[in-house]
Formats: structure tokens, sequence, C-alpha cells
């Protein structure tokens, strides 16, 4: 009976690492959006500047002038950058779900098991 409860601990220890794991997944998941939204933003910006108008990047304290095709081009390649790592991290989201999934029928199991065990082995000791 010991053993199934030290191995129902365990078992419940892991599942609530990955319970915190996927916590940090979904929030670093969450971040990401948060900076294709503000790229996509930017993007939609430059299609309303003019050809004249004036791109500044700010690099530290000092804003610097951009060229509008060298800004378009890396505003363009971090969407893209952003829209591979949401993919990886939602892969890595799903993983960790499924990992979640197994856990937990793993806990039901044990749990089944011990408690099936525990009125036979009371019998025997009477």
């Amino acid at each position: 009976m010991a053993e199934a409860q030290a191995k129902l601990q365990a078992l419940s220890e892991d599942y609530q690492k990955l319970q915190q794991e996927l916590q940090t997944v979904v929030a670093s998941r969450q971040k990401l959006q948060a900076q294709k939204t503000e790229n996509l933003g930017v993007q939609k910006e430059f299609e309303n500047l003019k050809d004249e108008e004036n791109i500044y990047k700010l690099v530290g304290p000092v804003l610097l002038k951009q060229d509008k095709v060298e800004a378009e081009s890396t505003v363009k390649g971090r969407i893209e950058f952003i829209g591979k790592e949401i993919e990886r991290t939602e892969k890595q989201i799903k993983d960790i779900q499924d990992k979640i999934e197994k856990k937990k029928t793993e806990i039901i199991q044990t749990q089944s098991t011990a408690q099936a065990a525990g009125p036979s082995q009371v019998a025997a000791q009477s």
C-alpha cells in the first residue's frame, strides 16, 4: 500500500511540473502573439506612408533615419520569424498537453489498482 502511495505521489508531482511547464509555454505564446500583432500594426502603418515621408528607428536614446524598403523588410522578417516561433510553441503546447493526459491516465490507473488491492489486503490480514 505504501508503494502505491509513493508512486501516486511521484506521478502527482510529475503532473504538477507538467502543468507549470504548460503555463510557462502558454505565457510565451501570448507574448509572441502580442509581438506579432504589434509588428502587423507597424506593417499596416508602412502601407499608409507616402514615399517621401521619413521613417525613424529608435536605437538606444537616439532616433535614426531609416530607408523605407529596409524598414519594411525588417518588419516582414520579424513577422515571419514570430510566426514560426508561434508554430513551434503551439507544437510544444500540444506535446505537453499529451504528456499531461498520459500522466492523468497513469494516475487514475494507479489509484484504481491501489483501491482494488486495498480490500483484499485487509481481508488477508484479518
